[in-house]
């Protein structure tokens, strides 16, 4: 029962306007109210990049597993280049699609869009899946 007098009365000098008894003047850390929160208002990034080598999805599979970015991806140098790597890389992209409940689709003949979790790809007439369009 004395710790919970010393309690009010505590606070009840607060109250008077007076300070904190000195032994819990120093043990204390101040939050500021400009805190970030990861997630609670993040921004969504769209962010273009090119796949020229299967070596440059690795920046692409790091930003989808932050969560805030939707990636479009120009294949148009891979593709042109070496389609067994094109594959290789779609098949790399789709398994990490998988893994953070993303989605991936192709449109048009050069580019791909992959959306992390909260995001969902349209697929209207003119959509088509990425591996039916490799298949080609």
């Amino acid at each position: 029962m004395a710790a919970f007098s010393k309690f009010k009365d505590m606070f009840k000098q607060k109250q008077e306007g007076a300070e904190y008894p000195e032994e819990f003047q120093d043990d204390y850390v101040e939050i500021g109210s400009e805190t970030k929160v990861r997630g609670a208002k993040a921004k969504i990034v769209i962010r273009p990049f090119v796949i020229e080598d299967f070596s440059d999805i690795k920046p692409i599979l790091d930003a989808l597993r932050e969560g805030t970015t939707i990636a479009l991806l120009n294949i148009r140098p891979l593709k042109e280049k070496d389609v067994v790597e094109l594959k290789r890389a779609v098949n790399k992209l789709k398994k990490t699609c998988d893994a953070i409940d993303g989605d991936i689709a192709g449109f048009g003949d050069d580019w791909i869009v992959v959306t992390p979790g909260f995001a969902q790809v349209y697929r209207g007439a003119q959509t088509e899946d990425v591996s039916d369009e490799l298949e080609e």
